[in-house]
């Protein structure tokens, strides 16, 4: 390992080096400087003759006369099934006063992209406790499901909430118990970056309160760390979580937040290599380096264990054709949208079922995996939903008064869909059969003929008639 006095420019937070020999990309860099501190780096570009170094602890008194030293090896995570209950810092060291890590292997933070192949289709239900999210966007293993919001929305209580309840229910039907324990290891891996420390210190205090630190491995930048470090702590949760699923068996669920720091933190990068920008100033590869991210969640054929991704994002004026979301929503499956008017009215979580969605939903329920009448409960209440927000619109013209029995239902359900179904709280945890009785009570509401998306039988079995009399009495 050769040692460098040759630093020639300093731009932001990269560092120009000449070389005279050939350099690795990606290779882990440590620069010492003249006080004898020393920072870690990753080469970010390199040529015959010079080198790019992004310093992930920002370049503030690091000048000419610093040394840079090459170390011949890309950035690597020591992983250990011990680090479950740990809090880490955007680099992965740990800053909870707990013991130094004694890995039991370090692995590469790129990963390996799994082989399309050895790809298992998700079909398996994780149930997180929330109604909007369970009945009507479900969450399947394997899924990459963003969460979309804006600044100011309680996109991090949400958060919480999945992280501290998030479960997979095991197949009671005809299983019996096989005495495979694995298989119902759960394990939730949290990202975040560029967050405040007053958000930092909420989210420690749940974790903490509520005991689910214990099936958790925390990974926190804040706003005031290095951005550059940004790029590297999601890799670092997904190594993690890699280890975790494929090694021990675990199903992991990956929550990250907020994408869109990450994706400024990339821009940054951008800025200071004088790069062509893309769109909005965000460099053109930005689709690439997210697709890097989001494609490491999935199941393989043969392994027990599964990543599930839930990347959370605020959009810049609540603006979803914005770069980040639009191109987020290209690779993911699905997006859930926290709503301002929702959460200005008190709902909590505010989710807005109507433009959510989960591409995979279909294929982790039914019968088996949540029960038979969730697909056609399901579509009956986005039906009946948009029907009465319709008739919101129409009352806002000609006045409730001028309206039918049947439209003045349909808009009795909506205010009553919002106020019991998507509204429960942040500290309520719904199984799936509550979840739907719920459902149940509220399509109640409306008369038979018009249940015309769910099974007969379903209906003779769920249909709560004591509710549909007394909404025929008012």
């Amino acid at each position: 390992m050769k040692e460098y006095q040759t630093i020639t420019e300093i731009s932001g937070p990269l560092v120009f080096v000449e070389t005279d020999e050939p350099i690795g990309y990606d290779e882990i860099v440590e620069i010492e400087t003249t006080d004898g501190e020393t920072r870690r780096g990753q080469v970010l570009d390199t040529t015959s003759d010079y080198v790019a170094v992004q310093v992930f602890e920002g370049t503030t008194g690091i000048d000419r006369n610093s040394s840079v030293t090459f170390l011949g090896e890309t950035m690597k995570m020591p992983v250990t099934e011990d680090l479950l209950g740990r809090v880490l810092d955007g680099s992965g060291n740990p800053i909870d006063g707990g013991p130094d890590i004694v890995p039991e292997e370090r692995r590469d933070i790129v990963g390996e992209a799994i082989n399309p192949y050895s790809r298992e289709y998700p079909e398996e239900f994780i149930q997180t406790g929330v109604s909007a999210i369970d009945g009507m966007n479900t969450l399947v293993r394997g899924q990459k499901l963003p969460i979309f919001s804006a600044s100011g929305l309680p996109h991090n209580d949400l958060a919480l909430q999945v992280a501290r309840q998030a479960t997979v229910p095991e197949e009671e039907e005809g299983d019996g118990d096989d005495g495979d324990d694995e298989s119902s290891e759960f394990a939730v891996i949290f990202g975040a970056m560029g967050i405040t420390a007053e958000e930092a210190n909420e989210f420690m205090d749940d974790f903490e309160r509520t005991g689910a630190l214990e099936r958790s491995v925390v990974f926190m930048n804040l706003a005031d760390d290095p951005a550059v470090e940004r790029t590297v702590t999601p890799r670092l949760a997904l190594t993690t979580a890699e280890y975790l699923a494929f090694e021990h068996g675990y199903h992991t669920l990956v929550i990250l937040t907020d994408m869109t720091n990450y994706c400024e933190a990339l821009r940054e990068i951008g800025a200071a290599r004088e790069e062509v920008p893309g769109r909005r100033g965000y460099p053109g590869y930005m689709y690439t380096d997210l697709a890097q991210i989001y494609e490491r969640a999935g199941r393989i054929k043969g392994q027990e264990g599964s990543i599930t991704q839930m990347p959370i994002l605020t959009m810049p004026s609540e603006d979803i054709t914005h770069p980040i979301p639009d191109l987020t929503g290209y690779i993911t499956e699905g997006q859930i949208l926290i709503d301002s008017g929702l959460n200005s009215q008190g709902v909590e979580p505010p989710v807005n079922v109507s433009p959510s969605l989960s591409r995979l939903m279909d294929d982790g329920i039914g019968e088996g995996l949540t029960r038979g009448d969730h697909g056609g409960v399901s579509d009956q209440l986005f039906y009946a939903y948009a029907e009465g927000k319709d008739k919101r619109d129409l009352v806002n013209i000609v006045g409730r008064e001028a309206l039918s029995e049947r439209d003045n239902r349909f808009l009795d359900f909506a205010e009553r869909f919002e106020a019991e179904f998507v509204d429960q709280g942040f500290n309520t945890n719904r199984t799936i059969e509550d979840t739907l009785e719920i459902g149940w009570e509220l399509l109640s509401m409306l008369p038979k003929d018009e249940l015309n998306r769910v099974d007969e039988e379903y209906i003779e079995e769920y249909y709560q008639e004591d509710a549909a009399a007394e909404v025929a009495a008012d």
